[in-house]
């Protein structure tokens, strides 16, 4: 990707963010839909999926996972990279797009490395509940977990221990 469009990119979610600070309403919903973004490398060294569904007690978790783009790679579902985002800053991959769009109870930001693309991605996310690794970017989110990236048990009891405590899990 170009640095120009990089730029561009930064420059609209920083503008976006201190928006969503402002405007930011919490739901109260019960947890029943889970959409997680993380990276391609680390989807594929963790189980994020059949973990986190076991913890919480949830089915059906939507998973996305952010690849730097290749030309050789095949169009996926389960799979997004820069070129999925156009000049303006808007994701233009019609799976992604309405991966994007679904009103997901809790969206995880499962990544621990700043990155822009997936972090636009929670930004643009119509999950009403954010949680993901504190050290991201602490704006995004309306809960943050400190923990080992490779924890996934542990990070996914500590998300647990908060949800029930803030009544948006069941015991």
């Amino acid at each position: 990707m170009s640095k120009i469009k990089e730029a561009r990119l930064r420059k609209k979610f920083d503008k976006k963010i201190l928006q969503l600070a402002k405007n930011r309403t919490v739901s109260q919903n019960e947890i029943k839909t889970v959409g997680i973004l993380t990276t391609d490398s680390i989807s594929l060294k963790l189980d994020l999926q059949s973990k986190i569904e076991k913890v919480l007690g949830v089915r059906n978790i939507k998973i996305y996972n952010f690849k730097k783009y290749d030309k050789s790679d095949a169009v996926s579902f389960k799979h997004f990279s820069e070129k999925d985002i156009n000049w303006k800053g808007h994701f233009i991959q019609p799976n992604f797009k309405s991966f994007l769009e679904q009103p997901f109870d809790l969206l995880i930001g499962y990544f621990k490395e700043p990155n822009l693309y997936l972090q636009n991605a929670v930004l643009e996310s119509q999950a009403t509940f954010k949680a993901g690794f504190s050290g991201v970017n602490s704006k995004l989110y309306e809960l943050e977990i400190l923990e080992n990236i490779e924890h996934v048990d542990q990070f996914t009891a500590e998300l647990k221990k908060y949800l029930t405590i803030l009544k948006k899990l069941k015991n």
